[in-house]
């Protein structure tokens, strides 16, 4: 563990930047006595675009958790999204003397030589994370030091950053006057975070929706053992609302947030709104209608996870027995439903838990990773402290009965044109009449 009892975490989005300070008491428990969230500049799919905007939003972020928390902030640990994350798996071996104890030198080597494996030299490894180990041909031990045996195996699950986008975060966070202490990969920081007691001994598949990014991690007896990003996020959902309703992308997030469901069938059924477009004009649309364009998006997402899992791992419900959705784009109405449908195993929101503290504030799921980088700070080996494990307080998402009331990280952008809701008319022509219209209004 870390001699500091203050431990940063730095989570730099493409649509928001958090800043988590953790206070570590005495038998490891973590209190979050600090967080700073502002609107991320400078940042595209996890990638620096701006280094001043984006030292400028870092440093504000710092500054306003420093003036929550009262204390000063020196380094950090930052987190890592984007295409730019590779991740392989490799194997090592170590021979061990006969009628020797395996001892923790014995296990670094077989790690350093997991290690050995050509790497593109444009390469920076982040994270080397042991699996399980083998002794003899015997699998599934978790810590071989004391065991006795001749041969010990292990498989060594390897996350590298391309150089170059790692180097400008480095500086963005120094010119921000701090120091990194290290790097951890977005979706491994989420599921430290929201990974709960049972879930250690299962294979579950943790998906962090960001806006510009989804990260998607497999973790297999709490360990991470499959990582991978999807370069589309809920800011693209976004996108599609602003460019076929044609208005400004603020107000279809707010549109989004208020209204929206990744379902068509768990939007308000009696919900007409009337948006006003960036030329002045006027139409209604129905929450059913909306939701409809939500959906193609959402489902484009979790079908490109399930292809991701299923080439590298195997069919999804067969390898794995839950998801866990979080990312600020997990509160959208109707997500964990969808995701149910797309995956076939139950799935659940996550949010940080067993931590004390700024509770209110940060047991949100845009708030994963932030927390997350705090508890990989107190060991940086990848697993969560067994100390913040409490009541599982979480459950697999049933059937829905009802629509879900949506949740916010942040408070939800004031609108830009005028959005005022009222109850639907019984319709007098059929609903594809009404889309068909609506289509050619907007096309």
């Amino acid at each position: 563990m870390k001699d500091n009892t203050i431990i940063v975490g730095l989570d730099i989005g493409t649509t928001k930047i958090t800043t988590v300070i953790g206070e570590v008491a005495e038998g490891g428990t973590v209190d979050i006595i600090g967080e700073g969230t502002v609107h991320s500049e400078g940042m595209k799919r996890g990638s620096v675009v701006n280094l001043e905007r984006a030292t400028q939003a870092i440093r504000q972020s710092i500054q306003t958790a420093e003036r929550v928390s009262g204390v000063k902030v020196e380094s950090v640990f930052v987190s890592v999204a984007g295409n730019h994350a590779k991740a392989i798996t490799s194997h090592g071996l170590a021979a061990i003397r006969r009628n020797q104890e395996i001892v923790q030198s014995d296990v670094n080597r077989a790690i350093e030589n997991a290690r050995a494996v050509p790497l593109d030299p444009n390469l920076e490894i982040i994270h080397t994370l042991p699996q399980e180990y083998v002794v003899d041909g015997q699998e599934g031990i978790k810590n071989p030091v004391g065991m006795h045996g001749v041969r010990l195996e292990v498989d060594v699950h390897i996350v590298a950053g391309t150089a170059g986008p790692l180097l400008n975060l480095r500086r963005c966070v120094q010119e921000a006057g701090l120091h990194v202490e290290g790097f951890a990969l977005h979706a491994l920081a989420s599921g430290l975070a929201t990974l709960e007691a049972a879930e250690q001994g299962q294979t579950v598949v943790v998906v962090d929706m960001g806006g510009g990014t989804t990260d998607v991690a497999v973790f297999k007896r709490g360990n991470l053992a499959h990582s991978a990003c999807i370069p589309i996020g809920g800011e693209h959902v976004t996108a599609d609302l602003a460019q076929i309703l044609k208005i400004p992308m603020e107000e279809a997030e707010n549109v989004k947030r208020r209204y929206g469901a990744a379902l068509p069938e768990l939007a308000d059924q009696d919900l007409t709104l009337e948006i006003t477009t960036s030329s002045g004009s006027t139409h209604a649309i129905t929450a059913f209608e909306l939701s409809r364009i939500i959906k193609p998006r959402m489902s484009e997402i979790f079908g490109m996870i399930r292809d991701e899992i299923d080439q590298t791992l195997g069919p999804v419900e067969l390898v794995a027995q839950g998801v866990i959705l979080t990312g600020g784009a997990a509160l959208l109405r109707g997500t964990p439903e969808l995701a149910r449908d797309r995956f076939r195993l139950p799935v659940r929101v996550g949010r940080p838990r067993g931590i004390g503290g700024l509770t209110d504030i940060v047991a949100a799921p845009g708030f994963a990773a932030g927390v997350g980088l705090v508890l990989y700070g107190i060991g940086e080996d990848g697993r969560v402290p067994a100390s913040v494990y409490g009541p599982d307080v979480h459950e697999p998402v049933a059937a829905p009965a009802a629509p879900v009331a949506v949740a916010t990280d942040l408070p939800a952008p004031a609108p830009s044109a005028p959005v005022t809701a009222k109850p639907e008319p019984k319709p007098s022509q059929g609903l594809g009449e009404r889309i068909r219209g609506w289509f050619k209004d907007w096309m």
